[in-house]
């Protein structure tokens, strides 16, 4: 299939820049993928579209404050602004990771940077791909409690903040978080569940509805870009997930009894697929996933999801589209687009069932 085939006109004004002060209160389409229709509805009414026995099964990862601003040193003297985003560690000892770096021209082997007015340091030990480079920090004491010190919010371009503020940054760090995030280790929210508060939850539990946290790492493979025209050519870089044996049972079991299985994002849907076997048994365990699902991938699990409006193009528009059907997707994005829905990882939401 053709990149061009994923492709929508979006309005930059329906792009939201920032969440809503009643998360639950998000506009919310309801897509039936069986009569190819949609209607208008509201986040707070997905309780009432579930039945007592369904799973909802939610991704519980928390986001850290993965992009430092700091400067390069030449000849011990602070020089140019820099930027690294912590995309993944590499080894804990050598402190190694590979980051997105800005400007990456600036950045080449040997380079050395300091982070956090000096209470940091690294010097970048090789080019990669992509504009992304691996450094070496400098031995800290208790170096994830300096990054929460030190580091931002990192949010995706499309929410513009004010550059040279750290400030404006930190000022996301509870919006850009869903209420139940625990597991620390994702660059990017799984923006699907900002919606979810204690009301969401409190109906929830009086229908019966039983809800399962699993948990996928949100990395770089979630927003890379797809540089290729066929899809079929892109590849996924790894990220990791978790199901534990509790979850994996809750979700089996729901299957068995005929109750559905409804995803919270793609990197739940992501991650329950990867885990599965031919039969759509879950099985429990850590593990990383390079699965890439697009049109014409078979789903073993959910027979659900709930999720965000997604940017053209992107390998998450692609995973929606072969859940629902494309031109059923493109054509309901149509309708959200003519309809004033709001766009992006603070905007509206679709349930698809």
């Amino acid at each position: 299939m053709h990149i061009s085939e994923f492709d929508y006109d979006l309005p930059p004004e329906l792009i939201a820049q920032h969440p809503l002060t009643e998360r639950d209160r998000s506009r919310m389409l309801v897509v039936n993928r069986a009569a190819g229709t949609w209607r208008d509805g509201g986040f707070a009414e997905l309780p009432t579209l579930l039945a007592a026995g369904d799973a909802l099964v939610l991704n519980n990862t928390r986001v850290f404050p993965a992009r430092l601003i700091g400067h390069r040193i030449t000849g011990g003297e602070r020089g140019a602004k820099v930027e690294a985003l912590l995309l993944r560690r590499i080894s804990v000892e050598p402190n190694e990771w590979e980051v997105l770096a800005r400007p990456g021209r600036a950045l080449r082997a040997g380079a050395a940077l300091e982070f956090g007015d000096g209470r940091l340091r690294a010097t970048v030990v090789a080019q990669l791909e992509e504009g992304r480079r691996l450094i070496r920090f400098e031995r800290a004491e208790n170096f994830d409690q300096l990054i929460d010190e030190i580091g931002n919010t990192p949010l995706p371009p499309y929410i513009r903040r004010d550059a040279e503020s750290a400030g404006a940054a930190r000022l996301d760090e509870p919006e850009y978080q869903t209420i139940y995030a625990s597991r620390r280790g994702a660059i990017a929210a799984p923006t699907a569940g900002l919606h979810f508060t204690g009301r969401t939850f409190a109906e929830l539990r009086a229908r019966g509805i039983r809800v399962v946290e699993i948990t996928h790492h949100v990395g770089f493979a979630t927003f890379q870009p797809v540089r290729v025209e066929q899809i079929e050519e892109h590849h996924i870089e790894a990220e990791s997930f978790e199901i534990s044996a509790a979850a994996a049972a809750t979700i089996n079991a729901a299957k068995e009894s005929g109750r559905r299985v409804v995803a919270v994002g793609t990197t739940t849907t992501r991650a329950l697929e990867s885990a599965a076997d031919e039969a759509g048994i879950v099985r429990a365990g850590r593990a990383t996933t390079e699965l890439f699902i697009y049109p014409g991938h078979r789903f073993r699990v959910p027979d659900g999801l709930v999720t965000n409006f997604h940017l053209p193009q992107s390998s998450l528009l692609m995973l929606v589209s072969a859940f629902a059907g494309r031109e059923l997707i493109l054509n309901a994005y149509r309708h959200a687009v003519t309809s004033g829905y709001r766009f992006y990882s603070y905007g509206d939401c679709m349930f698809i069932s």
